[in-house]
């Protein structure tokens, strides 16, 4: 029997209608697949979308406060003031001869050029100078802040004090529980160097690490100590070809981007931190 009218006149829609459907879920995916690679860190109602680049060195500015046993508030003034120094950004050039995550000046006493640029050294060089002002801990975030740079714009570290704070709750671990900070990345570049990892941790964070092949373990023995670890670790993901974090039972797996729950959390210490690399 010859298809009846009406169903000639269904399937015409039906196809356009599973074209525009496969055009949709088309786009997303390309939207997703070429999506540039982003960190959001989500704390107090407010979120700060950084890339990989600046979330590493966000992360290592948090780490050396972190090692250094200051409270989270050196790491607050600290980030809010490269913010607005470089923008998270390890730069090569500045005013003057000013260089680096915080802008530094070799000519006022900060260091040579590849001490500055070091962002290690500079973070150091940074809280060396903060904890000497008087009343650090607990005067005017922008204030402090001027009183380590000498900016000609003295009220800019205002504009990222917000931001400051959300980055230092989440790197130097108040926040914990993962949840708080997603990494979209591509695939890893390379296999990765599990005693590369182990090495800027200790670094960085002033942690001891066991590599066994392609894991490094990190057991910084108190919770807040292990989710700057962990949050340390995801924000080098991408320079350091970090494929998961896990701690305190939750995985941060890099296909995803995010932190699920572990199905049978790893024996041992609640407070280690195993990266997996490559």
């Amino acid at each position: 029997m010859p298809p009846s009218r009406a169903s000639r006149a269904v399937a015409p829609v039906l196809v356009i209608g599973l074209t525009a459907c496969a055009a949709v879920l088309g786009a997303r995916w390309v939207s997703s697949e070429l999506a540039p690679a982003r960190c959001t860190f989500a704390a107090a109602g407010r979120e700060v979308s950084l890339t990989p680049e600046q979330s590493a060195n966000a992360a290592t500015i948090a780490a050396v406060s972190v090692q250094r046993g200051l409270p989270p508030r050196a790491a607050t003034i600290g980030l809010a003031t490269a913010i607005q120094e470089s923008k998270l950004r390890n730069l090569r050039y500045g005013d003057a001869d000013s260089q680096g995550l915080f802008q530094q000046r070799p000519s006022q006493g900060w260091g040579t050029v590849e001490q500055i640029t070091d962002p290690v050294y500079a973070s150091n060089a940074f809280y060396d100078v903060l904890i000497e002002v008087e009343g650090w801990d607990q005067g005017v975030v922008t204030e402090v802040a001027q009183e380590v740079q000498r900016s000609a714009y003295p009220d800019a570290y205002a504009d990222h004090e917000w931001e400051g704070r959300v980055l230092a709750s989440i790197l130097t671990g108040q926040e914990g529980g993962g949840s708080d900070l997603t990494c979209r990345l591509g695939d890893p570049a390379g296999a990765g160097s599990a005693q590369a990892v182990s090495d800027k941790a200790l670094a960085q964070l002033g942690m001891q690490a066991q590599v066994e092949e392609q894991l490094v373990r990190l057991d910084p023995g108190e919770g807040s100590r292990a989710w700057a670890a962990a949050t340390w670790a995801v924000a080098h993901a991408e320079a350091e070809d970090v494929s998961a974090v896990s701690v305190a039972g939750r995985t941060w797996d890099r296909g995803s981007g995010q932190w699920s729950d572990d199905e049978q959390p790893a024996a041992g210490s609640s407070t280690a931190v195993v990266i997996e690399v490559g």
